[in-house]
């Protein structure tokens, strides 16, 4: 079972300004999904940008700091979702948010590196 780097999610105070600077920089965003926005990348990533309010909506606890740049690892299916998050927190790595099926239709965790990046887990629930 393997996972795959697919996102690189930014948490923006300012969308307008954050969407201005990365459009100038040649990165072209699909629609705003309530605060949310997705741009394909050379290479098959995707950039992502996310308001805090967006955050918080399944997050309640979060309050920012550090973690304002996570990773996202796109998983072969949701119990995978769950047998990576079991295995990373058996190995002592802080699980951040456990395994959960996310309104937006993924089965979804969150888990912080050794250095407290926040990695995201999830796989499509259908």
């Amino acid at each position: 079972m393997t996972v795959q780097l697919d996102v690189i999610g930014l948490v923006v105070a300012d969308p307008a300004a954050s969407l201005d600077f990365y459009t100038r920089l040649g990165v072209r965003f699909g629609n705003d999904f309530g605060g949310h926005w997705e741009a394909e990348l050379p290479g098959g990533f995707r950039l992502t940008l996310d308001t805090e309010e967006t955050i918080r909506s399944f997050h309640p606890a979060w309050r920012g700091g550090s973690g304002r740049m996570n990773l996202a690892f796109r998983c072969p299916d949701p119990a995978a979702v769950d047998t990576w998050y079991d295995e990373l927190t058996a190995a002592g790595h802080h699980g951040e948010l456990k395994p959960f099926d996310a309104f937006w239709g993924q089965r979804y965790a969150v888990l912080h590196d050794p250095d407290g990046n926040g990695v995201d887990l999830y796989a499509p629930l259908s």
